[in-house]
């Protein structure tokens, strides 16, 4: 018994990583924030710290899809960006909202194939990207404004049945996520590849039937589509686009997805692990704001988690 609740906390043996610690720790920043400030447990400012902490849920639960597979996908923030910028052109919406899934889906398999087919390293791959679409996007959108359709801004700003949109939109977003992740035979395979990848066996999931270069390509492509999600509701939220607003947010979903205690290396994460490590990120956020934190070291703290937690990660191989 002593073993298996050791298993629990640090994570041995399991394949859904160190998670239980990251909780412990979202649980006790929200009570020592509560004692301190007295504003944390407020209706207003849980509402705010959801809106605040969605977008990076969003981005962070795609962005564990390429993580499991062994690799980074450093184009989600440019993407976001450019998300808005295609909902502030003015059109309707039944037309905006599918071409930004469409054009983010066409990001993620040009990454994809870039990786699994061409051997780019990750990294590589996904900066030249970056850089492609932030281009893109100043052309399209210089400086922010622009029009978002009434109907993106209403399922962000909204209520329904009392409750705010930001709870559906968690709802929506996790049962996806936990679909693809969880109930599928491509989150298994995704494990599958990962687990090879840390190990040094790269052959190995391909030695039992697995289609390593289409299920990696596929993890880019869902990467690209949840970072498009988060751009969707960025537009609706600050009811424009904005060519910097995604800026920060590819690290912020890497540590995230770290901090949740998903092996970088590969084969080894959960779900639920990103959402806590999302929630305590903005926890963080919200917690230093409410301290009056300059946002520079909120920053640099932010850096300093992300290094702290990588090097804290055991494995065999390097990996990233």
């Amino acid at each position: 018994m002593r073993q298996f609740f050791l298993d629990i906390v640090t994570g041995q043996r399991s394949r859904q990583g160190l998670w239980v610690l990251p909780l412990l720790m979202a649980l006790a920043i929200v009570a020592f924030l509560t004692v301190r400030t007295g504003h944390m447990l407020r209706p207003d400012n849980l509402l705010n710290l959801l809106a605040q902490a969605m977008p990076l849920i969003i981005t962070a639960i795609g962005q564990t899809f390429v993580v499991l597979v062994g690799g980074l996908d450093l184009s989600v923030g440019a993407l976001i960006s450019f998300s808005t910028a295609i909902l502030a052109l003015g059109g309707p919406a039944w037309i905006l909202i599918p071409a930004v899934f469409l054009l983010a889906g066409l990001v993620g398999l040009i990454n994809g194939v870039a990786v699994a087919r061409l051997n780019v390293h990750p990294i590589i791959a996904t900066l030249a990207m970056q850089y492609i679409i932030v281009g893109v996007t100043l052309v399209l959108r210089p400086v922010a404004g622009g029009s978002v359709p009434r109907v993106v801004i209403e399922s962000v700003g909204g209520t329904f049945l009392g409750l705010p949109m930001q709870v559906y939109w968690g709802v929506v977003v996790v049962l996806v996520a936990w679909k693809l992740l969880h109930g599928s035979r491509f989150g298994l395979h995704l494990f599958a590849i990962g687990g090879g990848v840390a190990s040094g066996a790269e052959d190995a999931a391909h030695n039992v039937g697995v289609a390593v270069k289409r299920n990696v390509i596929f993890a880019y492509v869902a990467s690209a589509c949840f970072a498009a999600a988060a751009g969707i509701f960025l537009a609706g939220r600050i009811v424009s686009g904005d060519p910097t607003v995604g800026n920060g947010y590819e690290i912020y979903a890497i540590t995230a997805v770290a901090v949740g205690g998903t092996q970088l290396s590969g084969g080894i994460g959960s779900l639920h692990g990103t959402i806590i490590g999302a929630m305590v990120l903005a926890l963080l956020s919200n917690g230093m704001t409410l301290l009056n934190v300059s946002p520079f070291v909120q920053t640099a703290i932010q850096g300093g988690i992300l290094l702290l937690v990588v090097a804290m990660q055991t494995r065999r191989k390097m990996g990233l």
